[in-house]
């Protein structure tokens, strides 16, 4: 190796442990917000079920509006600015809730208006971030990178919860919205110090918008392996946006969960994903790429069934084990799935492949809030929670219909539909 090679892979390595930390540092405050925002609603403002399944809603709902425009947006946008950008005003608008409960201003319809700032700054900063990874990491280390940055937003989601709770606890819940804005200003801070990254400029500029999203649309669609694995990762955040608007509730209002309680439940999702993330690199190599989108795919499902089951404080154990069993099933999938969209797809179209993806999956996050919002309104969150379960067997039944139920590893190359 080159004095000059080793110094790039130098530069490489530090550039991914930056970007490694203000992801940490971001995704640890998110994490918090996730239990803060609904408690908030819940406690401070006595919001309804259906108010809290919207609140879920509008933090994805971006998705759905912007999320295929916005890979081809990105591809041309100096990607590091963009991110400080967007984790400034991120922080701003987080940090207003306490603010206005301060004042004794605070009202559900300006949680909503921060939800969809936070989720209009989320998909652009998504996109350029999945973007900027591969850039930095060689293929052959992209799955272990993915995974330990799955294990590392796992370790946040198992810590971030807790916290939450007792932070909620000791501050109240709006109060408690603050650590997220911190860690908002703290990931601005170390992206700064990240090279200046812009995909395809001339090429961007050049092409008119709606060309550049028909041909990362055509890819996705059109492949065996990203087009199916796109429609199944659909049908599962239908179910998690669904339990994202029902949690909290069936906690607080069907278990009579304490606080503190909630936090540490809610915090199994993060226990279950830092499974995940450790298995997914075994799994991938004693059974395959595909198998395991498979088995994990099915994995899912039992941990859907358990999440709504018993009473009292075996509801309690059989929610915690529900949510540990999921969220691992998510995890080797959503890691396993996301290392081949950045190996297979053209770098010329990976932020828009990438867009495509979550403009899709992350589109049915919001549906499934709204839905489940509606369904527990009428049928109660319990019975709401057994609903979801049962969409859960969509998920590898996706898979099994198309290709990948024949193969073991998913193919080193894309390979598009035949016209």
């Amino acid at each position: 190796m080159t004095a000059t090679t080793a110094e790039r892979a130098d530069a490489a390595d530090r550039s991914f442990w930056t970007y490694w930390t203000a992801s940490t540092t971001s995704n640890l405050g998110s994490a918090v917000t996730t239990v803060a925002l609904p408690l908030t609603a819940v406690l401070t403002l006595n919001a309804t079920t259906f108010e809290v399944g919207l609140l879920a809603a509008a933090s994805y709902v971006a998705w759905l509006i912007v999320g295929l425009p916005a890979g081809a947006i990105v591809r041309g946008l100096p990607q590091r600015s963009v991110q400080v950008t967007l984790d400034l005003a991120r922080a701003a608008a987080v940090a207003s809730v306490p603010v206005a409960w301060w004042l004794g201003a605070l009202t559900f319809a300006q949680l909503i208006a921060v939800a969809l700032v936070v989720s209009f700054a989320d998909v652009f900063f998504d996109v350029a971030n999945f973007t900027f990874l591969p850039r930095v990491v060689p293929k052959d280390r992209l799955h272990a990178r993915n995974s330990l940055m799955s294990g590392t937003q796992a370790a946040t989601q198992l810590g971030g919860p807790s916290l939450a709770g007792l932070l909620v606890q000791l501050l109240g819940a709006a109060p408690t919205l603050l650590a997220d804005a911190a860690s908002y200003l703290a990931s601005a801070g170390l992206l700064r110090t990240l090279p200046e990254v812009r995909s395809d400029n001339e090429t961007a500029q050049t092409t008119p918008l709606r060309v550049q999203i028909r041909e990362g649309w055509h890819f996705v669609t059109g492949h065996p392996v990203i087009g199916p694995c796109m429609w199944e990762a659909t049908a599962v955040n239908f179910v998690c946006g669904g339990q994202l608007a029902l949690f909290t509730v069936y906690l607080v209002r069907v278990l009579h969960a304490p606080v503190g309680l909630v936090g540490v439940l809610l915090a199994m999702e993060g226990a279950g994903s830092l499974v995940g993330s450790a298995l997914s690199p075994w799994l991938v190599r004693a059974i395959g790429s595909a198998r395991a989108c498979l088995w994990s795919s099915a994995v899912m499902v039992i941990g859907a069934l358990l999440l709504p089951a018993g009473s009292g404080w075996a509801a309690f154990i059989l929610f915690g084990a529900g949510n540990v069993v999921f969220a691992a099933g998510v995890v080797v999938l959503s890691t396993t799935t996301r290392t081949y969209r950045q190996i297979a797809s053209p770098p010329e179209l990976l932020s828009r492949v990438m867009a495509t993806v979550r403009f899709v999956s992350w589109g049915a996050v919001p549906l499934g809030g709204v839905i489940a919002g509606i369904l527990a309104s009428w049928l109660g969150p319990r019975t709401a929670l057994i609903v979801l379960a049962a969409a859960t067997a969509l998920s590898p039944l996706i898979l099994i219909l198309s290709p990948v139920r024949q193969m073991r590893d998913f193919p080193a190359a894309p390979q598009p539909a035949e016209s």
